[in-house]
């Protein structure tokens, strides 16, 4: 019997972050996997707001109960920047829910993975839905990381779709791309899901309204919280609508049969003044003369079951 993955989740909680918490405690309640520890970076909202949102998420489902750490407040080259315009000013549409009766710990979110990767060598899956930032920083404290991490799966980077915060640049990867190019250098395996796989799984009224009518508090909460997302979607999608890009990255995770895949060295432009953020890859047939390892980019999934899994593990509780 296949061993649940156990999950180290580093995220930047805004909505689709917080849909992805809630997929992952309605996979921890069905024994399908375990959360070990969340850290939370810069980017929809600051780190901090960020814990304090991952806290009240986990606790309106009841679980489960782990370390929550706060990690970097700012990139590591660039100014901060956060997405108010498509999470609200708290980060959950605006919604101001009471502060959650837990704490974050004081341990340092990039700490915390470097101690989790020693403690279970080769157990842990980090899975990254926000700036690179903690990951980079772990990486700087611990050379030996990548021979402890099992899986690297990150949320971010375009390739044949446009940017969704410049013209060719993904937000997460735009956020810090010194602390991503870092991540996408380093000798571990990682699957990336970029927006060419995320923009398709867009849900629209019918499943939001399927969402809404289910009635249970928690169903509420995440239909509440996306009504926010949806309205700042809906002129990009031209309908009623969001992406929940986020929930993809995990649900490959327990099941990577549902994307489609190629592999290519990634890297991160640095310097381009119209490029800068953006993953790149060499899509020519020729042999491969990049060194870096190969990364396990999603270019498609499949997009009807998505939706179905993520639709029933929200109204699962």
């Amino acid at each position: 019997m296949t061993k649940p993955p156990k999950i180290l989740y580093d995220c930047d909680t805004g909505i689709d972050d917080a849909m992805t918490l809630l997929y992952l405690a309605s996979l921890v309640q069905a024994g399908e996997a375990e959360l070990a520890a969340v850290g939370t970076v810069h980017g929809n909202i600051d780190p901090m707001t960020g814990a304090l949102n991952t806290l009240r998420v986990l606790e309106a489902a009841g679980g489960p109960v782990v370390p929550v750490a706060v990690g970097a407040a700012r990139p590591m080259a660039q100014d901060v920047h956060y997405a108010v315009d498509w999470h609200g000013t708290d980060g959950l549409g605006d919604t101001r829910l009471p502060e959650p009766a837990g704490r974050p710990t004081a341990e340092p979110a990039a700490a915390q993975i470097v101690r989790l990767a020693r403690a279970t060598p080769g157990e842990l899956t980090l899975l990254a839905t926000g700036p690179l930032t903690n990951l980079g920083a772990a990486l700087l404290l611990d050379g030996e990381l990548p021979s402890l991490i099992r899986e690297v799966v990150v949320m971010g980077g375009a390739f044949d779709h446009p940017g969704n915060i410049t013209t060719h640049a993904e937000a997460n990867i735009w956020h810090d791309p010194e602390a991503a190019d870092l991540v996408f250098a380093a000798d571990w395996p990682i699957v990336l899901v970029p927006l060419d796989a995320t923009h398709p799984t867009a849900v629209h009224d019918d499943w939001l309204d399927r969402l809404a009518a289910h009635g249970t508090p928690v169903s509420r909460f995440a239909a509440d919280i996306l009504e926010f997302y949806a309205d700042a979607y809906t002129p990009t999608l031209k309908r009623r609508g969001a992406v929940i890009h986020d929930a993809l990255a995990a649900m490959l995770i327990v099941d990577p049969e549902l994307g489609e895949y190629a592999h290519r060295p990634v890297r991160v432009e640095l310097r381009g003044e119209l490029t800068r953020g953006t993953t790149v890859w060499d899509a020519r047939s020729l042999p491969a003369d990049d060194a870096r390892r190969p990364v396990k980019v999603a270019v498609g999934s499949d997009v009807a079951e998505f939706q179905e899994r993520l639709l029933s593990a929200l109204m699962a509780f």
